[in-house]
């Protein structure tokens, strides 16, 4: 097995998608715009600091869904798909896929961002496979608030990937090759995990981090690699 992984936001996608849902949702009257603004930037920039409390995020980011029922929600996920994730998917994010599959590599897409969120997303970039944060439902599939199971989040996103090749009868010795591609300093676990990781379109710290070990670093978005 070749593995090729990939986190999403700002690495597949110029943009965070947990973000960008919470402001579209300001656009459909679902928040008070300033409080809710205001608490979704607190939080965006404790994940960019690495010491985001990713059960608190995922409470309040799922407040608003879980207020509305799952039907309106879906809904609402399908414009946000047309308006704002499919303009940002660029030919330089599809080039890169398609030099993997192509490879042979199995594709998988592991996200700290929610399920609810990337799920859609994943399928529209061709993913057959996606590690995200799930979220716990009740009895009748309506959303809680909380999190389903290990979090794919930080040293979580290892976890995942140890339960994702187990379930395929595997372990990391038996990945021949494998790569990771991400932006961010939170996933700094699963790069050391992997035999080549990416720095890909990275934050300032995971970008020093690279220059260190002299791991490969791609700006994606503009055509250049260092």
């Amino acid at each position: 097995m070749r593995l090729a992984l990939f986190d999403l936001d700002h690495t597949l996608l110029p943009l965070d998608s947990d973000h960008a849902w919470g402001e579209f949702t300001i656009t459909l009257g679902w928040h008070d715009a300033g409080a809710f603004r205001a608490m979704n930037d607190r939080f965006y920039e404790q994940y960019q600091m690495g010491v985001l409390n990713l059960a608190e995020y995922i409470h309040f980011t799922t407040e608003a869904i879980r207020q509305r029922g799952r039907a309106v929600a879906d809904a609402a996920h399908a414009q946000f798909m047309q308006s704002v994730i499919l303009p940002a998917i660029k030919p330089a994010a599809l080039e890169l896929l398609a030099k993997h599959r192509a490879a042979g590599d199995t594709l998988v897409l592991i996200t700290a961002t929610n399920a609810f969120v990337t799920r859609p997303i994943a399928q529209a970039l061709g993913f057959e496979h996606l590690l995200a944060v799930e979220l716990a439902q009740d009895a009748h599939g309506n959303y809680t608030g909380a999190i389903e199971g290990v979090p794919s989040f930080r040293e979580g996103k290892v976890t995942r990937m140890n339960m994702w090749l187990a379930a395929q009868g595997k372990t990391w010795q038996d990945v021949e090759r494998s790569c990771f591609y991400s932006d961010s300093i939170n996933d700094l676990p699963l790069l050391e995990q992997v035999q080549q990781p990416v720095a890909t379109n990275p934050d300032a710290t995971l970008s020093s981090i690279a220059q260190a070990r002299n791991w490969p670093i791609l700006q994606l978005f503009d055509s250049q690699t260092a």
